[in-house]
Parts: structure tokens; C-alpha cells; sequence
């Protein structure tokens, strides 16, 4: 059985990942995880790098944005606005991610969006929502529930434009695992312009279809694999 101890473990994990990959964006942008037993989730404290997020530190909110703890630190209220809506629609995510990094912030504004330009992108072909730019989302009421309805099922993946992206999955290495993905396919589709190609090869819509059943049908346990390795090069990086 998932327990709190766990989901904090590995949520703080998450963070450490990402900011040691440079997907982070100075105190900004937010990862959240479901509370195993309760209608509450855990987010970092407002201010922190995200390599200065632990287990000890998380702090565990309610779905209005209380802190269970009134002694614990602040909360981006950002954060509470995107993740309570997205918790309280869809049971079955349990772990989202909400970041800024520079080149999917250049895709958010291409028209066309993600383009299926790589295999990385197959991973979420016709399995993207888009978001027009609405300013800071900090009303739940109105921009939080837009932003969780637009997110149909089998959606894991949001674009917010001119802003950034929000992903979602069951589990914390479902989420890194479609974020990996999302980073690359946004790279590789910001080279494009410095290559040369305006028109860049784009497979039939069949073959694409193909490609993503391959790739999640490819292993049992969606992410599991990778999240371990990054697991271990963070023990790794931490060593030094």
C-alpha cells in the first residue's frame, strides 16, 4: 500500500530530478502529488529552489488551498489553482507537473503546437489539450475548473500557451516519463528553424497511431525503468 511517507519520498525526488536536469525556473512552477487517504495533496514551499525540496519540507494542502499544518510555509497559490481543479475532476491522476522551461514555452506558441516531428512526440500524439494564455492563473472558480475540463480523459498532457505545460499521470514516474518526452519533443521542434527545414517530414497519421501503441504497450509498468535510473544518477550526483 502507497503511503504518505512514500508519496513524499518520491515527490521530493521528482523535484530534485528536474533540477538537476535544468527543466526548473527559479522558485517558479510547481509538482504535486495525490494524498494516498485523503482528499489533499502535497506541493513544495513557496520560495524554495527546487533542489532544496525534501520530504521533511513538503507541505500537505486541502482542496481550498489550507495548509493541514498552519505553521507550515506558504504555498504558490498558482499552484493550488491548476492542481486541486485538476485532483478534484480527474480520480484517476494522482501526480501532476507544471513547468516553464524555455522550449516548450516556444512550442506553446506555434499555432500548430506539437508537431509528431519525432518519436519522442509519439508518445502523446492527439493526446495534447491546448490552453490560450489567460495571465496568472490564480482563480480557481474560473481558470482552474477551465483548465481541468479541457483536460479530457486520456489526456496527460496540457499545453498552456505562451506560458508553459502541465502534465499529469497515475504515478510520479508516469508523470517524469511523459515530461522526458514532452522536453525532447519540444528541443527537437525548436532545432527545426536553425536547420533549415520549414517543412519538415511528418509520418501518415496510421503510422503515428502505431508508434504510440508501441511505445506505451512496450513495457508493463509505464516510466518505471527510467525513474529508477534518474533515481540512481541523482544517489549519484548527491554523492559528490
Amino acid at each position: 500500500m502507497t503511503t504518505p511517507d512514500f508519496v513524499r519520498s518520491e515527490l521530493a525526488k521528482a523535484y530534485q530530478i528536474i533540477a538537476m536536469l535544468g527543466w526548473d525556473d527559479s522558485t517558479y512552477t510547481h509538482l504535486t502529488h495525490r494524498h494516498p487517504n485523503k482528499p489533499h495533496f502535497f506541493i513544495q514551499p513557496f520560495g524554495l529552489f527546487f533542489e532544496e525540496v525534501t520530504k521533511l519540507n513538503l507541505v500537505e494542502v486541502d482542496f481550498l488551498g489550507n495548509s493541514v499544518n498552519p505553521s507550515e510555509s506558504d504555498i504558490n497559490k498558482t499552484g493550488y489553482t491548476i492542481h486541486s481543479a485538476i485532483y478534484q475532476t480527474r480520480p484517476e491522476i494522482n501526480a501532476i507537473f507544471h513547468l516553464h522551461t524555455p522550449e516548450s514555452i516556444a512550442v506553446s506558441s506555434n499555432p500548430r503546437g506539437i508537431l509528431p516531428i519525432s518519436q519522442h512526440a509519439y508518445h502523446f500524439h492527439d493526446r495534447v489539450a491546448y490552453y490560450d494564455y489567460d495571465s496568472l492563473t490564480l482563480h480557481q472558480e474560473t481558470q482552474g475548473q477551465d483548465i481541468a475540463k479541457n483536460l479530457e480523459a486520456d489526456v496527460p498532457i496540457m499545453v498552456l500557451r505562451n506560458h508553459g505545460t502541465i502534465v499529469c499521470g497515475k504515478t510520479i514516474q508516469e508523470a517524469f516519463f511523459y515530461q522526458y518526452h514532452l522536453q525532447k519533443a519540444c528541443i527537437i521542434q525548436c532545432m527545426l528553424p536553425s536547420a533549415g527545414y520549414e517543412n519538415p517530414i511528418m509520418p501518415a497519421q496510421k503510422v503515428c497511431e502505431r508508434a504510440q501503441r508501441d511505445i506505451l504497450d512496450f513495457e508493463e509498468n509505464l516510466g518505471l525503468r527510467d525513474w529508477q535510473a534518474f533515481c540512481r544518477k541523482l544517489s549519484r550526483e548527491k554523492s559528490f
